[in-house]
């Protein structure tokens, strides 16, 4: 099932029934297909080795640097194919990625990092300035720490940092890949309010991949849950939160009880979409 669109638009950003190979012969992503609508935040859900990353970056054309290929399927931005365009130009035309585990230049500082994401921009210094005060009025920390080196500043601003430098190239959607990670519970608390805030004030779409199901739910407005390549379920963010077999596999609990590992380690004979 596709995310339901209310005007029968086309949505910003869809998917379409791709295939990706590693290596000529890794299968990877099996028949996935999704769609993001404008000013939406879809989550990606699902475990490590998932396929949500490989996703992401199918997204935003960078498999080619790890040796990976889209062999089935397209994928469309505003209605474009872009899989075939270069990931340069993509940016160009406002698909960002912020990838898993920050990736910030360690040996600038948090602003000249921040300065790096509108490398793509032609619009003149005024309007890059103007953005780069919108950047510090979402994310105080960095303006406090804008002349730390990037490299020793901790991991939620680094986080900050990311998504912040994402900001400056002004995309229409941000591809968030496991923006939790690594990260204390109320620092990814912060950071999901902000991606909220950002949804809600400025418009940006957000795709972001996520092993916190539990967060993730709270804050997007659809998911799709991604297994061994494939999506086995797809829904509004609330009705995902209340089904059973999400709450059990995903969010731990089943019923009043939290499911130990021991319980949980062996869920693939009993999940009903995989009978």
């Amino acid at each position: 099932m596709a995310v339901e669109n209310k005007n029968n638009s086309t949505p910003l950003l869809a998917v379409n029934n791709i295939e990706v190979i590693y290596d000529h012969v890794i299968l990877v992503l099996k028949g996935v297909s999704l769609e993001v609508p404008e000013g939406g935040i879809v989550a990606l859900l699902g475990g490590n080795g998932a396929g949500k990353t490989t996703t992401l970056k199918a997204i935003s054309n960078l498999l080619k640097s790890e040796r990976g290929d889209i062999t089935k399927g397209s994928i469309e931005f505003k209605g474009k194919r872009t899989d075939r365009l270069s990931a340069t130009e993509l940016v160009r035309r406002g698909v960002i990625q912020v990838m898993e585990g920050r990736r910030c230049f360690e040996h600038l500082t948090v602003e000249e990092n921040l300065l790096t994401g509108s490398y793509t921009r032609s619009d003149g210094r005024a309007a890059v300035a103007e953005d780069l005060e919108k950047v510090y009025h979402y994310f105080p920390r960095l303006r406090e720490r804008r002349s730390a080196q990037s490299g020793y500043t901790s991991g939620g601003e680094q986080q900050m940092t990311a998504v912040g430098r994402a900001l400056m190239a002004r995309p229409s959607v941000i591809l968030l890949d496991e923006p939790s990670m690594g990260l204390a519970p109320q620092l990814v608390e912060e950071i999901f309010e902000i991606v909220a805030r950002l949804n809600e004030q400025e418009g940006v779409t957000f795709l972001l991949a996520e092993q916190n199901t539990n967060v993730a739910l709270r804050f997007a407005k659809y998911g799709y849950i991604l297994e061994t390549g494939r999506v086995v379920m797809d829904g509004e963010a609330a009705m995902l939160s209340q089904n059973e077999d999400v709450k059990e596999f995903y969010l731990g609990v089943s019923g009043e009880h939290r499911k130990s590992f021991r319980d949980v380690k062996h869920y693939r004979r009993r999940k009903r979409w995989l009978a």
